[in-house]
């Protein structure tokens, strides 16, 4: 990893949400899941790593009693392509048993990585179990679980920025952004 190969990457890409953008759909997530559960006292889990950046931005907006915490279940280990097997790395704790859990991440692409999260959850005693992307990847094929608060859908491409990286990069950048050919 050097800063040549980051800047090539950069370089052969596109942005296809600007940070204004990013920012308007995250103020209206955070109306929705204020309206959903402002009143149950939730915890929120974030999804590390892709997560932080999104949940920095989402928490500020969330303007009612809630507890935070973090979770950490990878799957890409800096690739572009999921491997099969799932890793965790920061477990959840005991804290999420009858509790409304709101899981937050960067993205949502096959589903699987969100779908062991909530089943984890489930198992261990949360009274239910709710998602929030910053996007939700356009896919033919039907997912384990869809998201209940998205900020919004993104194309079936590599896409990096705002708390998601590419190859290990970018995941400083304020918009969104696709890798074209030659990436």
């Amino acid at each position: 990893m050097n800063r040549e190969e980051a800047l090539h990457i950069l370089r052969h890409s596109e942005e296809i949400v600007p940070a204004a953008e990013v920012d308007a759909s995250i103020a209206r997530m955070a109306q929705a899941i204020r309206a959903e559960i402002s009143d149950a006292f939730p915890l929120v889990l974030s999804v590390m790593g892709g997560a932080a950046v999104f949940t920095g931005m989402l928490l500020p907006r969330l303007d009612f009693p809630l507890q935070f915490d973090y979770i950490h279940l990878t799957r890409y280990r800096n690739a572009t392509q999921g491997s099969p097997d799932m890793q965790w790395r920061v477990a959840p704790a005991e804290s999420v048993k009858d509790r409304v859990v709101l899981v937050l991440d960067d993205i949502l692409d096959e589903g699987e990585t969100m779908a062991a999260i909530r089943d984890r959850l489930l198992a261990m005693g949360a009274k239910r179990v709710l998602c929030g992307v910053l996007c939700e990847k356009t896919l033919e094929e039907s997912k384990p679980l869809y998201p209940d608060f998205c900020g919004f859908k993104v194309p079936n491409r590599y896409v990096f920025g705002c708390g998601m990286d590419a190859k290990g990069y970018w995941r400083n950048l304020p918009s969104i952004r696709a890798l074209t050919e030659g990436a």
